[in-house]
């Protein structure tokens, strides 16, 4: 969000030859002014706009270069990332950028599905499986959850798991659900499915910036993941001998500098009157029991949790 604009300075007041106080400024003065705010205008929108390209590449005034390590990590993690050819054009909060700059073995695949001629390297495993591939994506249906990952870990010999193979989806959730549908035809033929904690709970609402110092935006539901945040849980889990510890304080301290900057241009939004009857009446069901004259009873506990508030 861009930052806001500095106050403008007040034309100033000054005395005529003649004695007159607060007389108006002369035409030329007055030119010279506006030329003046123009200019701090003009300042201002170039800080804006000037851009870290040689680093981070995200602007100067949220230049996260600092928070990344001097020299990208090696992982014994070859991490497969599919973004959509819409995420880095349109979404400026994209974390792609941060985790292609600090892991070597990340490599980002432009499309909307993963399908053979995506990846010389799936094209390879897919018929010469000689490394674990593992698809991080949460399933929605409980019926047919994927696997918990440290359960996977857990469960797979070292020598089984060494080397293994992370492809991850980078989109918004509505695009990551069809790129992961789409992707499956050809994942499951030598990829396993797995997901972080218990993947998402979609009765629940997920973090706001706010709530939250690892959320970049609102998530939809609760377990939502950003991308930098999923590979960072999934790396402390696969590289041996506790690397990915470190790794994953590194990927979130980048990722807590960029909500950090975040939080500095947001602004703060009261609820609407509507959401907050809607919180209230939700309230009501959870600590007062059932009555026969619900509705009344519900207007009345309304009206005592917002008081002037008209039902």
């Amino acid at each position: 969000m861009e930052e806001e604009a500095a106050p403008l300075p007040e034309p100033s007041l000054f005395s005529s030859d003649d004695g007159e106080e607060n007389s108006e400024p002369s035409s030329s003065e007055d030119g010279e002014l506006r030329r003046q705010e123009e200019d701090e205008h003009s300042r201002r929108r170039g800080q804006r706009r000037s851009m870290c390209w040689s680093g981070c590449g995200r602007p100067k005034i949220t230049c996260i270069c600092p928070f990344l390590p001097s020299s990208p990590i090696p992982t014994s993690t070859h991490l497969i990332i599919l973004h959509h050819p819409h995420e880095l054009r349109a979404n400026k909060l994209a974390t792609l950028p941060a985790l292609c700059r600090s892991l070597t073995r990340c490599h980002p695949v432009p499309g909307r599905r993963i399908r053979p001629g995506s990846s010389a390297l799936l094209d390879f495993l897919s018929t010469s499986p000689s490394s674990p591939v593992l698809f991080l994506f949460p399933t929605f249906d409980s019926s047919k959850p994927a696997l918990d990952l440290e359960r996977w870990a857990a469960d797979t010999p070292p020598d089984s798991r060494a080397e293994p193979i992370l492809i991850v989806f980078d989109a918004t959730w509505r695009h990551a659900k069809e790129m992961a549908t789409a992707s499956i035809p050809f994942l499951s033929r030598f990829a396993v499915q797995v997901q972080i904690g218990g993947g998402c709970d979609t009765r629940s609402e997920g973090p706001s910036t706010y709530e939250s110092g690892l959320v970049l935006r609102k998530e939809p539901w609760k377990g939502c993941l950003s991308t930098i945040e999923a590979v960072a849980r999934a790396l402390r889990v696969l590289e041996p001998e506790g690397k990915g510890v470190e790794i994953e304080g590194m990927l979130l301290a980048i990722l807590r500098a960029m909500v950090a900057f975040q939080v500095c241009h947001l602004k703060m939004v009261n609820p609407r009157p509507r959401l907050k009857k809607k919180e209230a009446v939700k309230m009501f069901s959870q600590t007062k029991p059932k009555s026969r004259n619900t509705k009344a009873s519900i207007r009345l506990w309304v009206a005592h949790v917002l008081p002037g508030n008209q039902m």
